[in-house]
């Protein structure tokens, strides 16, 4: 069976792509990360996903770097996780430095040295606004070097994959609903409370997403979501 090693939180595009390759009949390893994320919840989530499609799952600790790359709302408790629509310019504070070359290049690691023919990424189309790692310009090239910088090492065929690359947030949640994706399980709220703020970024992305494929959206959220539709509203209107 083939292998994919899988950059993978929580949330509903990890568990999304998971379940995606788990239907292309690979063996799913899910690699998650603790960088000292205020919301690092997610992981108890990434394990109870794991569970339900059977796959193997590690969390990579990260820690001992986070006094390093503080520079975020996600790293530093000294600066405030911003309310809005993911796409505002307020959401770049939450933009942790090289996050996702490091997260690829670790989980790069893992497949080269478990056979997998792949190792994928969950970051789409809705992210590349915000986050320069998350857009094909750097994600092709890298794709390019860690393939020449495993030459002879990893198996044949061996590459890199971000099947949501040009996708919304809304057809992946078409997918996933497709897919069984129990996304009642999956976290993505940027605050790590007991329940989705409904507020943040990532809060007004999911309710967002849910609306736009018209699946119906599991969420509890603290708030409720008239917060998030006013925020959607504004989005349409500018």
């Amino acid at each position: 069976m083939a292998k994919a090693t899988l950059v993978t939180s929580g949330g509903m595009d990890s568990a999304t792509m998971a379940y995606y390759y788990k239907s292309k009949n690979y063996s799913v390893h899910m690699v998650g990360f603790n960088y000292g994320q205020r919301h690092s919840k997610e992981l108890d989530s990434l394990f109870k996903i794991a569970e339900q499609l059977g796959a193997q799952v590690d969390v990579i600790d990260l820690t001992h770097i986070k006094h390093l790359i503080g520079t975020s709302s996600l790293t530093s408790d000294a600066i405030t996780v911003p309310d809005g629509h993911y796409a505002e310019e307020t959401m770049r504070i939450t933009v942790v430095p090289n996050r996702n070359a490091m997260m690829l290049s670790i989980a790069t690691a893992i497949g080269v040295a478990e056979g997998a023919e792949v190792v994928a990424t969950g970051i789409h189309a809705g992210d590349h606004f915000i986050y320069p790692d998350c857009r094909p310009a750097f994600f092709e090239p890298l794709n390019e070097a860690f393939v020449k910088g495993n030459d002879g090492h990893a198996v044949e065929n061996f590459r890199l994959e971000a099947p949501f690359i040009n996708k919304t947030k809304a057809d992946i949640a078409k997918l996933g609903d497709d897919l069984g994706v129990p996304y009642e399980l999956t976290w993505s709220c940027y605050k790590g409370g007991e329940k989705h703020c409904g507020r943040c970024g990532t809060c007004v992305e999911r309710v967002e997403a849910f609306l736009l494929a018209e699946v119906t959206d599991p969420t509890e959220y603290e708030d409720g979501i008239e917060f998030a539709l006013q925020e959607i509203e504004k989005k349409k209107n500018v």
